[in-house]
């Protein structure tokens, strides 16, 4: 799993670094950086990109550390509805969407339900494919809590399929991973997947 944090040099260097490269594209596009309109842009934009992929120096695993064990409890855990937005590593542009989570804890072994949400947001906040995000939520869940099984399930509308090429609004694309008992137990996973998809 490639979730450690990554060594990253100076936070305003980088800052600087990315202002000149948008800089250097809006005068590629013809633009006049020094425009009224223009002026601040640059800076606009690599303050929101320091922002959008500070996943990149979070170990997303890190939410998942506290831990507490309610004795007895094996029944399914599911958090659905996590609202993600993160940006497609093809064309940073912006795909949206929702997680849904289930797992089957181990003996009781349980964390904060927001500490999932937590776990959502930081890999969103770097350059994602879905299928990527999905897998990865799953991977940094099995690692720390050793559920008896984990799914997610995400759904996404992207930008780059809305805004340029095809075109296809309103386009949704959904990504399931399923891992234990849940790959291998058939009716347990069909009753895991129509509580995801279940709405209200």
């Amino acid at each position: 799993m490639n979730d450690i944090p990554r060594q990253v040099d100076d936070a305003e260097a980088r800052r600087e670094k990315i202002r000149k490269a948008v800089t250097d594209i809006l005068v590629a596009l013809g633009e006049d950086p020094t425009r009224e309109g223009l002026l601040d842009t640059p800076s606009r934009v690599a303050k929101m990109y320091m922002e959008v992929f500070s996943g990149l120096a979070e170990d997303p695993s890190e939410h998942l550390k506290t831990v507490f064990t309610e004795d007895g409890h094996d029944e399914i855990v599911i958090v659905k509805d996590i609202a993600f937005h993160t940006m497609c590593e093809h064309h940073l542009l912006p795909f949206f969407g929702k997680a849904h989570i289930a797992y089957l804890p181990d003996g009781g072994r349980l964390t904060g339900l927001s500490k999932l949400a937590r776990v959502v947001d930081t890999l969103a906040r770097r350059p994602q494919l879905q299928e990527r995000l999905t897998g990865q939520i799953a991977d940094a869940m099995e690692a720390v809590l050793k559920p008896k099984g984990v799914m997610v399930l995400a759904e996404a509308r992207h930008m780059c399929m809305e805004m340029r090429g095809i075109k296809a609004h309103g386009a949704n694309t959904v990504t399931l991973v399923s891992r234990g008992v849940f790959d291998t137990d058939s009716a347990k996973r069909a009753e895991t997947l129509a509580l995801l998809r279940s709405t209200g």
